[in-house]
């Protein structure tokens, strides 16, 4: 990735510009969203942490490819238009699982992969669901979940994306959360400082937050040092929730 010059400061504009709010379509088929595939073995599947770190980071990662555009030149990627209208609309993820030739077979649909830790997620191009390549709607949305794990102290030199853990949300579900939480969380920081995320890989931190711990992420939301997902409540959570909350480094 090209992380100097108007390009990438283009691309991160459009991520603190915030996001549309058009009214769904009619059709159901025409609703716009981003695929998030998880790559979760039968056999030694990983650590959902590491998981949800992994669907985070490719999440943002693609929003700042050079695919998506504009480059040096100010001429627009392939991926721009079907971006861009995404971030028009309601933000809307859906994550699904795979394994073995599935997941071999969603590695070759446009996106982008990040391996944290063995843990492995695709985030795709957003487009229109009826629409979906054949081979990511053959993928299941729900019916594997993870054990919530206990990876330790978190790195302070990572943005951590702190989830709310009285939510009980599936991994499919928090997946699309921490996709959201690391756009809104990359939108809040100033452009230099996404330069070095990204050199860095767009490494970050996923953890279930406590109820005391959540009480005082919440407070730094309202004094404005920390980003949060207010999910529209259409799966598994109240309309208006807050999801996940990423203080801003």
């Amino acid at each position: 990735m090209t992380l100097t010059g108007d390009g990438f400061a283009a691309r991160h504009a459009v991520l603190a510009a915030g996001y549309g709010n058009r009214p769904d379509p009619a059709d159901p088929a025409q609703v716009l969203a981003m695929p998030i595939v998880l790559h979760i073995p039968k056999i030694e599947p990983p650590a959902r942490s590491a998981l949800l770190a992994a669907a985070a980071s490719a999440t943002v990662a693609l929003c700042l490819d050079e695919r998506v555009g504009p480059d040096a030149g100010g001429e627009p990627g392939p991926w721009q238009h079907a971006l861009r209208e995404w971030t028009d609309s309601r933000i809307r993820k859906v994550a699904r699982r795979a394994r073995g030739a599935q997941w071999l077979a969603a590695c070759d649909v446009d996106g982008v992969t990040v391996d944290v830790d063995g843990a492995q997620a695709r985030a795709l191009v957003p487009g229109r669901v009826g629409d979906l390549d054949p081979r990511i709607k053959k993928l299941q949305i729900g019916g594997t979940d993870l054990d919530h794990d206990e990876p330790g102290p978190v790195d302070p030199a990572l943005p951590t994306l702190w989830i709310d853990a009285s939510l009980e949300m599936t991994v499919g579900k928090a997946a699309a959360q921490v996709g959201h939480a690391s756009m809104i969380l990359a939108g809040a920081m100033p452009v230099d400082r996404v330069r070095q995320w990204a050199a860095d890989g767009f490494r970050c931190a996923v953890r279930d937050a406590d109820p005391r711990s959540w009480a005082a992420l919440c407070d730094e939301v309202g004094r404005g040092a920390a980003v949060a997902v207010r999910d529209a409540g259409f799966t598994e959570v109240a309309p208006g929730s807050m999801t996940v909350i990423a203080p801003i480094p």
